[in-house]
C-alpha cells in the first residue's frame, strides 16, 4: 500500500512538474513569438510609409527618375506583401497554437488539483478507518463497511493515474 501511494505521489509530482514546465516555457514562447509578429508587422507598416513617400517624391521628379523610383517603390511594396504573408502565417501557425496550450495547461492543472483533493480525501478516510480499527477491533461489521466504502470510492478517485 505504501509503495503504491509513493508511486502515485511520484507520478503526481512528475505531472505537476511537467505542467509547470509547459506553463512556464510555452507562455514565454508565446509572448516572444507574439512580440516578434508585432515587430514584423510594424516593420511592414514603416515600409509601406516608405513606399508612399517614394511615390510622392517620384511625382516631383523628371520622367526617367520618376519611372525608376516608381519601379523601385513597386518592388519594395511586393517585398512587403511577403512580409504580410509572414505575419499572417506566424500568427496562424505559431502564435494561435501556442495560445491554445494555455487553456490545455489550465485544464490539466485543474485535473491535478482534483486528483490531489481526491488523494487527500482518501488519506483522511484511511486514517479514519485505521482509528476505527484501533478503537473497535472486535466490531468487524463496522470495519468491513468502512473498507467496502473505501474500495468503492477508490475506483474513480484518480482520473490522471
Amino acid at each position: 500500500r505504501t509503495r503504491i501511494r509513493s508511486r502515485r505521489d511520484a507520478q503526481t509530482r512528475q505531472l505537476q512538474d511537467a505542467v509547470t514546465n509547459v506553463e512556464k516555457h510555452f507562455g514565454e514562447l508565446c509572448q516572444i513569438f507574439a512580440a516578434y509578429v508585432r515587430k514584423t508587422a510594424r516593420l511592414r507598416d514603416k515600409a509601406d510609409l516608405l513606399v508612399n513617400e517614394i511615390n510622392v517624391y517620384a511625382s516631383t521628379e523628371t520622367p526617367n527618375l520618376k519611372q525608376g523610383l516608381k519601379n523601385f517603390a513597386d518592388e519594395f511594396a511586393k517585398l512587403q506583401d511577403y512580409r504580410q504573408a509572414e505575419v499572417e502565417r506566424l500568427e496562424a501557425k505559431v502564435v494561435e497554437p501556442l495560445k491554445a496550450y494555455g487553456t490545455i495547461v489550465k485544464m490539466k492543472r485543474d485535473d491535478l488539483k482534483a486528483t490531489l483533493t481526491a488523494r487527500n480525501r482518501e488519506a483522511k478516510q484511511l486514517t479514519q478507518l485505521e482509528r476505527t480499527r484501533q478503537r473497535n477491533p472486535s466490531d468487524r461489521h463496522v470495519i468491513d463497511f468502512e473498507e467496502f466504502s473505501e474500495k468503492r470510492r477508490n475506483r474513480n478517485l484518480y482520473p490522471l493515474c
